[in-house]
């Protein structure tokens, strides 16, 4: 089932929800350039297993309106609050991978984790993306701006190399051209938007306000969020267990999809 919610004035997001009736629920926040398309390989499998899947559009994404602004993670994480409190969810399972995982831990802390029971962070560009004076992890800042002037100069070649890296595992080129589409589905401002985004948003504080049980799924040859943010994101989140992928990239829920809907699913019902 999909509809469109109403985050702003003139601004609506797309969700897809899949099994309603589900017993518990899972509320999936995408990773730059895609949609929620790309946890088609989770949507395909656990609501047969009882659970309720919900995908988010991000603004600027998939299915959903493309404004000019709102591109920071405050504003998507108000977005996420939105089809929370309109969708009426509680003891909600967050999960969100890569710029999705950054944007649920701001919701859990600008949002003191409304409705959350539960944290889900796959391959999440926290606390910083980029490298610091004083955080020596992360990517170049010069990668970051590449991006930008690729996303400007020739959009499809900036996505056709980002799908290069992330995946570990040997991809078909009907798959590649799938993830492509995907990210076309975006618009070039929006993308180039999330790109700037990276360069100012900082999650230190936020990571310590977490206080709910907390997954964090990386792939230990991630070319675009190193897994050193991983090993970060457990120490400085107190109640959280870092698992390993030795076989994954960027896109472990495709690279290793069925361990990861096996992880997935063991941690929810602990």
């Amino acid at each position: 089932m999909g509809y469109y919610v109403s985050v702003e004035t003139d601004v609506k997001v797309y969700v897809e929800d899949l099994n309603p009736e589900g017993y518990k629920t899972i509320v999936f926040l995408h990773g730059w350039p895609g949609s929620h398309e790309l946890f088609e390989y989770q949507f395909d499998q656990l609501p047969k297993r009882g659970y309720r899947c919900i995908g988010i559009d991000q603004r600027g994404f998939g299915k959903s309106d493309k404004p000019w602004r709102g591109y920071d993670y405050n504003r998507l994480a108000d977005d996420v609050r939105c089809v929370v409190e309109t969708l009426k969810l509680h003891d909600f399972i967050l999960a969100g991978h890569s710029t999705g995982g950054a944007i649920a831990i701001r919701y859990m802390s600008r949002h003191n984790g409304y409705g959350v029971s539960k944290l889900a962070l796959f391959a999440a560009a926290a606390p910083s993306l980029i490298k610091l004076p004083n955080f020596p992890y992360g990517i170049d800042k010069e990668t970051v701006i590449k991006i930008i002037e690729g996303t400007y100069n020739d959009r499809p070649k900036m996505l056709s190399d980002f799908c290069d890296i992330f995946f570990f595992q040997y991809i078909t080129q009907p798959f590649s051209y799938w993830f492509l589409q995907l990210g076309l589905q975006a618009a070039g401002w929006s993308t180039a938007a999330i790109a700037n985004t990276w360069l100012n948003e900082e999650l230190f504080y936020d990571l310590g306000t977490i206080n709910v049980p907390t997954l964090i799924i990386h792939g230990i040859h991630d070319k675009v969020v190193p897994f050193e943010l991983g090993e970060v994101q457990e120490r400085s989140i107190k109640n959280a267990r870092l698992i390993p992928f030795q076989y994954s990239g960027h896109g472990s829920f495709y690279d290793q999809k069925d361990k990861f809907n096996e992880e997935l699913m063991n941690f929810i019902e602990e």
